[in-house]
């Protein structure tokens, strides 16, 4: 078994990995992503990679072969955990603490550090030895009730001269912008963009989606959501994912868009509270 720093060429059996690592079920099953799941999951590899090479680590087998990857960034003084799996077969031998130790070395000189976690025990207990307070999260779910939705003024879709105003909500927020990120989240939807007298926000839609979102008030938190859920398509199920309890603004919402709200993974933080108003990316933190 061997560490070593990640290349372009292992993108496509670190993807595998991940999605046999998620999937995984105990009588030996697991699931492929869909070929859009891939591609954007192959797509955060690489745009990790060309901002955060000292971030991107790869396990190789016996053999040579890839089985195990773990990703993270750097965005001011906030480590973050982008993705971190190992491949099933190799699981309980001691690698994937290895593996995380490279990963999190990346983040010398942070002073806070955040991942969001799938309920898995070995892993939740490697960042807990590393650190990490694990908060146990809610996602909502389900069809928006379109005849819920009101007037949402004063949200609007943002544009590039928006990304100082997104910035400083971050750095207010969660201690730390995502500047470099905001290429690859445009992609996928637009940036939704609330700014008032009484405060401001933002929030990223991606398809059926919600965030990153951050904010500086709960008012102007759910404003934006409120408006992120009637962009969202209305055939199709929408999520939020990763909501602490500070986050009740959300779950608000949500229940009276008719959305309903099941347990979820984990929000692993060190050194730091639960940011709120916010709503995480999984990737991006």
């Amino acid at each position: 078994m061997r560490i070593r720093p990640m290349q372009t060429g292992d993108v496509g059996a670190a993807e595998r990995i991940t999605a046999r690592a998620f999937t995984w079920t105990s009588d030996g099953h697991w699931t492929e992503r869909s070929p859009q799941a891939r591609d954007r999951w192959s797509d955060r590899a690489r745009h990790l990679l060309a901002l955060d090479p000292g971030g991107c680590w790869v396990l190789d087998d016996d053999r040579g072969d890839v089985a195990g990857v773990a990703l993270a960034a750097r965005r001011d003084l906030l480590w973050i955990l982008s993705s971190f799996a190992v491949d099933p077969d190799q699981q309980g031998r001691g690698a994937g603490r290895a593996l995380l130790d490279a990963v999190i070395d990346y983040g010398d000189g942070c002073l806070r550090g955040m991942l969001c976690a799938l309920p898995n025990p070995a892993a939740l207990r490697r960042y807990r030895g590393a650190g990490f307070t694990v908060h146990p999260t809610m996602r909502l779910a389900g069809r928006v009730d379109r005849a819920t939705l009101p007037v949402m003024e004063g949200v609007r879709v943002g544009t590039d001269a928006d990304l100082d105003l997104v910035d400083s909500v971050d750095r207010r927020v969660r201690g730390a912008t995502r500047r470099g990120d905001h290429t690859l989240l445009a992609r996928y939807g637009p940036l939704l963009v609330c700014d008032l007298l009484t405060g401001s926000g933002y929030a990223w839609l991606d398809g059926s989606s919600v965030g990153p979102l951050a904010a500086t008030s709960r008012a102007i938190a759910q404003r934006l959501l409120w408006f992120a859920l009637s962009l969202a398509p209305g055939d199709t199920d929408v999520a939020v994912r990763y909501l602490t309890a500070e986050q009740e603004w959300a779950v608000d919402v949500g229940l009276a868009a008719g959305l309903a709200v099941h347990q979820d993974g984990f929000l692993g933080l060190r050194h730091m509270r639960p940011p709120a108003p916010y709503v995480p990316s999984v990737p991006f933190g």
